[in-house]
């Protein structure tokens, strides 16, 4: 069985974003970067697939610059057996582009089970998953919280939460693909051994421009603004706590205008 996972390499959630002078993006330099938290839900599955079934390989697709090949080594350093990084210098891109290229590059490998984390934590757009799984013609189910194999092996029972506490049962056949989020496991850490070990595994480079075919983008940002400072607090101050009951309610009435 061949088991796909795709990576992004995000800004770290404690990096300080600064926007570039011309508001189209934000100023790489000083950045650090991490794998994306939700594609390491996404990797652990894949293991965890990898090992129920004998013979099994795991594949890492990620598309970037040469920074890119730390999140992938990361991904080997955890068990997965090799990688296939989409250098994107020169490419103007969006989600629709970035999931053009990475279904043309899926769609060279003949894979049984494609994962995914449910979104990255720089955009929020949650957008390239299913828009690669319509490429590829592939079904796919949207957000996963336990996935369990078909005693033949052709496909999968997930189950996705939905509102309420309600969950959906699939019985989804395979080729397809699956996003992930955080409950559906614990991610193990690299051990020093597979640390090394993913120096040497195979690690493709492709070029994002190759991929593209005619493809242009379908959106452009071009105001990216920091959200405005919050507001300092107010300390009530009363010698009563019904006093400041007291007073907290005028404000919320005649300040806040909430009530």
């Amino acid at each position: 069985m061949k088991i796909g996972v795709l990576l992004k390499q995000v800004p770290d959630t404690e990096t300080k974003i600064r926007i570039r002078s011309d508001s189209k993006g934000i100023e790489t330099d000083g950045i650090k970067y991490i794998l994306n938290p939700y594609d390491e839900f996404a990797v652990e599955e894949a293991l965890k697939v990898k090992e129920k079934v004998a013979g099994s390989e795991v594949v890492i697709f990620s598309m970037g610059p040469a920074r890119v090949v730390e999140a992938i080594r990361t991904a080997l350093a955890m068990g997965a057996d090799r990688g296939i990084h989409v250098e994107d210098t020169g490419l103007v891109s969006d989600s629709y582009i970035a999931a053009t290229v990475l279904a043309n590059t899926v769609r060279q490998e003949n894979l049984n089970l494609l994962l995914c984390g449910k979104k990255a934590i720089d955009d929020d757009a949650s957008q390239v998953v299913a828009m690669v799984a319509e490429f590829l013609n592939w079904p796919q189910v949207n957000i996963i919280e336990k996935l369990e194999l078909n005693p033949d092996g052709q496909g999968a029972v997930v189950h996705r939460r939905v509102g309420g506490g309600t969950q959906e049962v699939y019985d989804v056949g395979f080729p397809c693909v699956l996003s992930c989020e955080k409950g559906l496991n614990s991610p193990r850490y690299a051990s020093l051994p597979g640390i090394m070990k993913a120096k040497t595994k195979p690690l493709a480079v492709l070029k994002a421009t190759d991929l593209v075919g005619d493809n242009k983008i379908k959106t452009e940002f071009v105001n990216w603004r920091l959200p405005p400072e919050r507001k300092a607090g107010k300390i009530i101050q009363g010698e009563t706590v019904e006093a400041k009951a007291k007073e907290l309610v005028r404000l919320l009435r005649e300040e806040a205008k909430v009530l």
